[in-house]
């Protein structure tokens, strides 16, 4: 595909971060499709853009949030109008200037064209415990700590 389609993929997952960045839920649920799916790192599930604004609407308003550093480590086509982006991502808790390696994910993002507009079809934020094989958190943290330079 060409880098100005992946472009426009990887400028959806920025939206989205940049929505939880900004601790705003409806923009982040206004770029799912209607019918789109999230999946949060507790596991927690959200179908639809009510119901995954009514998730994270609360956890803007009572909970200070990590800001998300993140890496884009592929986008793949499954045609013209589907992509799949995958992404390591860390977060910075609020007053701090270092990730903290124990909430370190896998962002999975399922794209899709409709409309002539890119939406998410599925996000999946997935936790990078790596049980048992400390050296794969830590060289995650410091793949992650490179973009905090």
């Amino acid at each position: 595909m060409k880098s100005s389609v992946t472009n426009e993929v990887h400028a959806l997952y920025q939206q989205l971060l940049d929505g939880w960045n900004n601790r705003n839920a409806r923009a982040m649920a206004e770029l799912f499709t209607d019918d789109g799916e999230s999946i949060g790192f507790d596991g927690s599930q959200s179908i639809g853009r009510d119901e995954i604004f009514s998730h994270l609407n609360p956890i803007f308003e009572h909970h200070p949030t990590a800001k998300f550093v993140s890496k884009v480590k592929s986008v793949r086509f499954l045609g013209s109008d589907a992509a799949i982006l995958r992404a390591i991502a860390g977060m910075v808790p609020p007053g701090q200037s270092d990730i903290n390696p124990k909430v370190n994910t896998h962002h999975t993002l399922v794209a899709v064209k409709t409309e002539g507009n890119w939406r998410i079809q599925l996000f999946q934020n997935t936790p990078a415990q790596f049980h048992g094989r400390p050296e794969l958190v830590d060289q995650m943290t410091e793949e992650l700590r490179q973009l905090l330079k």
